[in-house]
């Protein structure tokens, strides 16, 4: 039989592929987590994982046991938080992110509401540039995140979705754009799109930094229709764009963490917008 550290570190290290990855999300050594590997591969008799001094891959062996064993281990784990859930109620700390001031007034509302109902549990807001939110959730910095649906990854999971507004777009007072009531998404095709900077690579850190690219003319910028009341800027017009979806905005946790506490806020977060 397999041990709980030993389950831990295989799905773990199967879902970062990367070692000092794995042993923060562990709060172990990496050491630790090569040694248990190790010993795991021993036992079973074959490399659950191919590495190189660049980077490491799931066997074809490896990625069969992860598809079999992650399901059953969620639904242990599930069960034994329902339990304790059950038993004791929602205790101990939860950490939540915001990226700017309208989804920290949605979270801080959600948070009074989960304060009556689970006073015995403690809250802590942090605010987060945009690109920082899955890193930080996938480091357990916090346990969820208020964030724009959907999202990368199949070990995030998602709430139902708290708001959803029309979406526009963020051009320079002096754009063609900016004298039109609307546009269509085939106008966007013919002019610079700045990137969202909750994609990750070189993208501008914070929504302020990018509007002041629209503004200085480098490009439009795709929003949600709340940046007319947060961002109201004289240099940025913004343009609601016709035939394109809403934007969505729902709390968002590590699939592999969905606590008593996260499934509990959830609740009165909904129970909050509903």
């Amino acid at each position: 039989m397999l041990e709980r550290h030993e389950l831990e570190a295989f799905l773990t290290l199967a879902e970062e592929l990367h070692f000092g990855r794995t042993a923060e999300r562990l709060h172990v050594s990496t050491a630790r987590i090569s040694q248990t590997i190790a010993k795991l591969e021993r036992r079973i008799g074959v490399p659950l994982f191919h590495r190189t001094s660049r980077r490491v891959e799931l066997s074809p062996l490896g990625r069969q046991l992860y598809e079999e064993v992650r399901p059953a281990w969620s639904r242990i784990t599930d069960a034994v938080e329902r339990a304790v859930y059950a038993g004791r109620g929602v205790t101990g700390v939860l950490k939540v992110a915001f990226t700017g001031p309208a989804t920290g007034q949605l979270l801080i509302g959600a948070t009074q509401a989960f304060r009556v109902r689970h006073p015995e549990c403690e809250v802590r807001i942090r605010e987060a540039r945009p690109s920082d939110v899955l890193p930080w959730l996938r480091a357990g910095e916090v346990d969820l995140a208020l964030a724009g649906h959907p999202v990368p990854g199949e070990d995030l999971a998602t709430g139902p979705v708290l708001v959803r507004e029309a979406r526009m777009v963020a051009v320079p007072t002096g754009h063609p754009f900016a004298r039109r009531e609307n546009i269509a998404l085939a106008d966007l095709a013919r002019v610079t799109v700045l990137q969202d900077p909750e994609t990750p690579g070189e993208a501008a850190l914070t929504y302020n930094e990018v509007l002041t690219l629209v503004g200085a003319g480098e490009g439009v910028f795709v929003v949600g229709a709340h940046v007319r009341r947060y961002f109201a800027r004289p240099d940025v017009v913004y343009v609601p764009v016709a035939d394109a979806e809403p934007v969505e905005w729902g709390l968002v946790w590590l699939a592999e963490g969905a606590t008593a506490r996260v499934r509990a806020f959830g609740e009165a977060a909904l129970g909050l917008v509903a």
